[in-house]
């Protein structure tokens, strides 16, 4: 294997995870999977649950962060806005907090990335280390297209959940879920706030998009919890998920609805194609 060759593969599980970040991470204690389920959705869950949605995705954009926790590979902390009103656009900081990947990404100078979403490809920022040995260059470009196809099934997990990560998405999987329910009246950061559930589990799923959404991703299971104020603005999501990897765990806080979102691509010349990562080239010394 060359060394081009070898360092994108390296790089490829850290920066899917750090992707995903934007929205995730581990947080409450989400249900147990042996919890049993109720027999059909509650009618008033889900006219609230779509009542939020619509309220949500007309926001448009919003603050968020998040930590993430997948098993021993990573967890990380994430913070910075999204906007969803066209396409998913946005500017996240992340910080690698542990995990086997975590190790990797210091090895290679970055405890912590910048992440950039815009309408073509997902952006992120390695560190000098990285650059010394990229030509120079500090950013690494994954067109969106060709996310899905990368890693594996904990890369197509992980591109779903970047390529998701409007909050209104959370809202559409507890809707998509057989058993969604009113949990209870809960506070979130000083805020009343009513909390909904939902468990999807992949054979069940009659919906075909979201049915697809999960095979692509290896998703057998998925919980979702969702705390919504009195506008219908949803401020919290708890997400566990089983997939052909093992477990995942995500928790994300929104607020500030509404923020200006600016994003800029990184310079050009700043800038490495990951599929150019991916060809071979000279041998690593």
């Amino acid at each position: 294997m060359t060394g081009r060759t070898r360092r994108g593969r390296v790089l490829l599980g850290a920066l899917l995870l750090a992707g995903a970040a934007g929205c995730t991470g581990a947080g409450d204690p989400a249900p147990q999977a042996t919890e049993r389920r109720t027999a059909t959705a509650q009618p008033a869950a889900v006219a609230a649950l779509r009542a939020a949605e619509r309220a949500t995705g007309r926001a448009g954009s919003a603050r968020v962060e998040s930590s993430t926790a997948l098993g021993t590979d990573v967890s990380m902390t994430s913070a910075g806005t999204l906007a969803w009103d066209g396409g998913l656009t946005g500017a996240l900081t992340i910080t690698y907090t542990g995990g086997s990947i975590a190790e990797t990404m210091r090895a290679l100078g970055t405890t912590s990335m910048q992440a950039r979403y815009l309408p073509d490809a997902y952006y992120a920022r390695m560190g000098d280390a990285f650059a010394a040995k990229a030509g120079g260059r500090h950013w690494i470009r994954y067109a969106w297209d060709d996310l899905a196809g990368l890693g594996g099934a904990s890369g197509a997990y992980l591109a779903e959940q970047i390529r998701e990560a409007a909050p209104q998405q959370a809202v559409k999987l507890v809707l998509a879920a057989g058993d969604v329910r009113r949990v209870a009246v809960e506070t979130v950061r000083g805020e009343r706030t009513t909390r909904y559930r939902g468990t999807a589990r992949a054979a069940e799923v009659t919906d075909p998009g979201l049915r697809e959404r999960l095979r692509r991703a290896g998703v057998t299971e998925q919980t979702v919890d969702v705390w919504v104020d009195g506008e219908g603005l949803l401020v919290k999501k708890v997400e566990q998920d089983r997939t052909a990897t093992g477990r995942v765990t995500q928790t994300c806080f929104y607020g500030d609805y509404g923020v200006r979102v600016s994003v800029a691509p990184p310079p050009p010349g700043d800038t490495q194609d990951f599929k150019d990562l991916m060809t071979p080239g000279p041998a690593a010394s």
